[in-house]
């Protein structure tokens, strides 16, 4: 009787490797996480902390155009601290000239358009309350502080214009802010000081200022209460 061929077997099926377990120490797993968020956390503060610096150093790019296309110049300071001053003839070292922050009297001057000067230690409480404070010099032309007052008169909230006999150079006309954010979940960022000065009127230019800082004070007054005469 004939004997049958045998059947090969078929082939194994290739293995794939196995992976080695390894076990990690709970403690060692522990670290390894909580330094994972230490540093997560590390690196949101530090981008927190840049974009509030942008923020904080920058402006809009419309009103800094304007104002160099005017021939204006643009400066940003760091906020001083707003403690309040007596005495009316103290002379605070203000960080600006003239001032965009910083130490003042507890009373601000009255709201409007002076002929005479306005003592700076009060016009710079009216920079907190949210106001915007334009000087000019003493060889500005009669004729350029009309056309300021034009622009004043066409809305007077939360302005004050007063001559400044010590603003250099004597041709100057300064624009002065205090800006910051608005103070929410407990923040008491006081934000910057600006100053823009000017050697002619240009409306554009000016209104550029107002509206990009105007009411947006340390100290938020609402703006029916930074009228003329109040």
């Amino acid at each position: 009787m004939a004997r049958k061929d045998r059947v090969p077997n078929p082939p194994r099926r290739p293995q794939s490797p196995q992976r080695r377990q390894t076990q990690i120490d709970p403690a060692v797993a522990a670290r390894r996480r909580r330094n994972l968020l230490l540093g997560l956390g590390a690196a949101l503060v530090a981008a927190a902390l840049i974009l509030g610096a942008t923020f904080l150093s920058s402006n809009s790019p419309d009103e800094r155009q304007t104002l160099q296309d005017a021939g204006c110049t643009l400066q940003s300071f760091p906020d001083q601290d707003g403690t309040h001053l007596q005495n009316l003839n103290a002379k605070p070292k203000w960080n600006s000239a003239p001032p965009t922050s910083g130490p003042h009297h507890p009373g601000p001057a009255i709201w409007g358009f002076y002929d005479s000067p306005v003592a700076l230690i009060r016009s710079v409480h009216n920079l907190e309350h949210g106001g915007i404070v334009i000087h000019y010099g003493p060889s500005v032309s009669a004729e350029t502080v009309a056309q300021i007052r034009e622009l004043y008169d066409r809305d007077e909230n939360g302005l004050l214009v007063a001559p400044l006999p010590t603003l250099t150079p004597k041709n100057t006309i300064a624009l002065t802010a205090w800006t910051a954010p608005e103070r929410t979940g407990g923040t008491t960022d006081n934000g910057r000081g600006y100053l823009a000065k000017c050697t002619e009127f240009d409306e554009e230019a000016f209104s550029a200022f107002i509206d990009e800082h105007r009411y947006k004070g340390p100290e938020r007054f609402p703006p029916d209460l930074l009228g003329p005469g109040s």
